[in-house]
């Protein structure tokens, strides 16, 4: 059995790679998955999440991560979600890899968003502004610019100045033109993608303020409580999810169901649709799409298994 560390995960998993290995990925059947969630029985705000999922014919993936928020306030911080992720022969039931949990989650995340972007977004776009600065900020940077090599500047902007200018000054030093901002709604209005990377369980995107042809990715709000863009935002734009099997988890899109600002149907396609060519994506320069990441132990068996094909 192969163990990859950390920096071993992200040696291994550069962002073209991993993006054409989800693309492929997912013009395959849906596996089976599945989520087992435990919230800290000590009564705190943290969670451990079990992820089971098997490929028809395929291999199994178990992923075993700690949800713990407190842990960006920890000195020196911690990532919030860390753990293991294992991969099993599908025939034998033999362990193949493990794999730091932190790294796998990271790069699968970003990476499913980037893939998103790649679909959906303009060829054109310049501007991405990042709203959060826990530890999967500059992964999702890097990804997005490795789904659209034409972003030339970045943005992020964080509730503490001062973690979103470490962010910044982390993607600096890898020559990346990256700004710190302070006023959120100036830069959502001159964004050609917004992702959202956020723990907030309020909205922090005004649909109102949205750009003709922008892409917004929405990631962190994966539980009915939390929110990171407002009902306009859906209203306004047109709905793609990663997956339809977790869509109604997350409060982004379950909130703005129960509000009345859209229903199920406005969700057009979900990434193996649109793969697969069997829904369509962007149908205008002016169109607004809004990616909705879930997540799911699909990605992770897909990422798993890019990770051991690496092993030749």
């Amino acid at each position: 059995m192969h163990v990859f560390d950390a920096a071993a995960v992200h040696a291994a998993l550069p962002w073209p790679f991993l993006i054409e290995a989800l693309r492929k990925a997912h013009f395959g059947p849906m596996p089976l998955s599945d989520v087992v969630v435990q919230s800290d029985p000590a009564g705190g705000e943290a969670q451990f999440v079990t992820l089971p999922g098997w490929a028809p014919g395929g291999p199994v993936v178990v992923k075993m991560v700690g949800v713990f928020p407190q842990n960006a306030a920890l000195q020196p911080p911690q990532p919030a979600v860390q753990g293991l992720v294992a991969l099993f022969d599908g025939k034998t039931g033999g362990p193949l890899l493990a794999a730091d949990g932190a790294a796998m989650t990271a790069r699968k995340t970003a990476a499913d968003s980037a893939l998103g972007a790649a679909i959906l977004a303009r060829e054109d776009v310049e501007d991405l502004l990042i709203v959060g600065a826990g530890a999967l900020a500059p992964h999702f940077v890097e990804a997005h610019m490795a789904a659209r090599p034409s972003l030339r500047r970045v943005t992020i902007w964080n509730r503490t100045a001062a973690r979103a200018e470490a962010v910044a000054a982390t993607l600096r030093e890898k020559g990346i033109d990256t700004t710190v901002s302070n006023d959120l709604d100036r830069s959502v209005a001159s964004a050609d993608v917004i992702s959202c990377v956020t723990m907030s369980d309020t909205a922090l995107v005004k649909g109102a303020l949205l750009r003709p042809g922008a892409h917004l990715d929405l990631v962190g709000a994966y539980l009915p409580h939390l929110r990171e863009a407002d009902d306009a935002a859906l209203a306004r734009g047109t709905i793609f999810v990663d997956s339809r099997n977790n869509m109604e988890g997350g409060g982004d899109l379950s909130q703005a169901v129960a509000s009345g600002a859209i229903t199920w149907e406005s969700v057009k396609a979900d990434l193996f649709e649109l793969v697969q060519g069997k829904r369509e994506g962007r149908t205008g320069r002016d169109q607004i799409t809004v990616f909705k990441n879930n997540g799911g132990a699909h990605l992770d068996l897909f990422t798993a298994s890019a990770l051991s094909e690496t092993l030749g």
